[in-house]
């Protein structure tokens, strides 16, 4: 079985409390990017995780399919599989593919063994895996809350806009960027803001308090995000905690040559 895990970016991102475990409360609105990576699972007499394409960090005994797998096998009698996964979608972007790959291994390995779990069901497995996980194993826009596993869904499409994605060659940790943040209450909330204001007023109020951070200490991903507004972006952001960020158009762009020597995606939603 192929499923080909999307993207995400993040439509604002408000850092507004500091929890007592240690986590910080968010409000954000998850919008999926079709820049996907392709992931296999077949049956298999032993179990097996191989990968090709983009390097991944990390040893691949902890990598999120194989957790994925691990956290369904302790509850269902489910046989070894082969997990193959073609890395696309760039690490350390605020991009959540590895959650994506992580939720669409749920959501194969329930369709593989027959399983039958409801998508809630899936949702409380992948929030054990990650904050954001929860959010792939369904492909349509969510206000995501709590440390963001906790997820509603919001009546929003960008459907037949045209968005471009630029990762520059710098890799942020979460923890790096939540060191400069102070986090505060916001006067509105970004299901609001997303919800009741066209996306030409976007700039005015949805805001990502990462780039707080994150811009003084890597002023070419401000560069990026200006750049996408002198192009003529209706919004642009950085995305998550970064370092990827994006551009929300009216019309197709040529990003090939507008940002030549990065990493970059550009399509239709």
């Amino acid at each position: 079985m192929v499923a080909f895990p999307p993207c995400k970016i993040n439509l604002g991102l408000s850092v507004l409390s500091k929890r007592s475990d240690g986590y910080h409360n968010l409000e954000t609105c998850f919008y999926p990017v079709p820049w996907t990576d392709v992931l296999e699972v077949v049956s298999a007499d032993t179990f097996e995780f191989t990968s090709s394409g983009n390097f991944i960090p990390g040893n691949s005994s902890e990598n999120l399919c194989v957790r994925a797998y691990t956290v369904l096998k302790k509850d269902f009698d489910i046989q070894p599989v082969k997990i193959h996964l073609h890395k696309i979608i760039p690490s350390g972007a605020g991009l959540g593919g590895g959650s994506s790959d992580a939720a669409y291994t749920l959501r194969l390995l329930n369709e593989l063994f027959t399983l039958k779990l409801s998508g809630s069901v899936l949702m409380d497995y992948a929030a054990r895996l990650g904050s954001d996980c929860a959010f792939f194993i369904h492909d349509r826009a969510m206000i995501g809350e709590g440390r963001g596993e906790s997820l509603r869904e919001v009546s929003l499409s960008l459907q037949g806009k045209y968005v471009i994605i630029i990762k520059p060659d710098v890799h942020i940790s979460t923890a790096e960027a939540f060191a400069g943040i102070t986090p505060h209450e916001r006067q509105d909330s970004i299901e609001n803001i997303v919800t009741q204001h066209p996306i030409s007023r976007w700039k005015s109020f949805l805001k990502n308090d990462f780039e707080d951070s994150v811009f003084p200490k890597y002023p070419a991903i401000r560069s990026l995000k200006e750049k996408l507004y002198s192009l003529g972006a209706s919004y642009a952001s950085m995305s998550g905690s970064g370092s990827a960020v994006y551009g929300i158009f009216e019309a197709a762009m040529d990003a090939g040559s507008q940002f030549e020597g990065y990493r970059s995606w550009s399509g239709y939603l």
